[in-house]
């Protein structure tokens, strides 16, 4: 068994046989990752384009809009999310469609669990570094950022960030998944030290909040740990 992520990995599977499921959530977890089920096509562009995944199983012989199309429309919508198509298909045609629609990886069924695991895992190796390499760019959900332009995207649709909401983001999404202080981010961020009282923190958080987050009472990617700070998890 390989060890499991530092931070949870969260995959999102999506594959409508019930058997397959089973076996694939259960081995997964085992590894370590959160896994989130799609059962069609349709739930799956959904579930991607609202919520922030490490990686995406994805089969491609769907109810309701089949994998290639679900690959198409995810895109086209700026989900950056490393794919790997699953398919019971062997012919050459099927696999290179897969990757020119903006697939990163394709196995073919039946497979190994462990072979399996090794293509999840190198596939979030390469993402790491990519992300590295070129952290100017970021996309969680249906949200792009282009730190270098200062533009950031929603869904396509522009976003005005204020110059101290746009350094607040970087320091957030380059320490993704690190839990992080008051007092940090205002000493990294705005670049003095905090005093007891004051919100200037709370405030930019509810505000980036209000523009990137699909529910911003409910938020998904900028996270509250009680007591202690703010995660990034997009």
């Amino acid at each position: 068994m390989s060890d499991a992520p530092h931070v949870q990995r969260r995959i999102l599977l999506v594959e409508d046989e019930e058997s397959l499921i089973f076996t694939m959530q259960d081995r997964l977890a085992s590894e370590g990752y959160d896994t989130t089920v799609a059962t069609d096509g349709e739930a799956a562009v959904e579930a991607a384009t609202r919520r922030a995944f490490d990686c995406i199983l994805l089969d491609i012989a769907l109810p309701k809009k089949n994998g290639f199309d679900v690959c198409r429309d995810l895109r086209q919508r700026g989900v950056q999310t490393p794919i790997l198509m699953l398919t019971a298909r062997g012919q050459v045609i099927d696999r290179v469609l897969g990757l020119k629609l903006g697939a990163d990886d394709y196995v073919t069924k039946p497979f190994e669990m462990a072979e399996l695991l090794a293509r999840i895992e190198a596939l979030l190796r390469r993402s790491r570094t990519l992300a590295a390499s070129s952290g100017d760019v970021w996309a969680f959900g249906g949200v792009e950022v282009d730190f270098r332009r200062a533009e950031v995207r929603r869904d396509g649709a522009p976003v005005e960030l204020s110059g101290l909401e746009l350094k607040l983001l970087r320091y957030l999404v380059e320490h993704r998944g690190s839990v992080l202080s008051r007092d940090e981010l205002l000493e990294k961020v705005w670049g003095y030290d905090a005093t007891p009282v004051t919100r200037t923190v709370d405030v930019h958080i509810a505000s980036l909040r209000q523009k990137l987050e699909p529910n911003p009472a409910r938020p998904e990617f900028i996270l509250t740990v009680h007591g202690l700070g703010y995660k990034f998890v997009g």
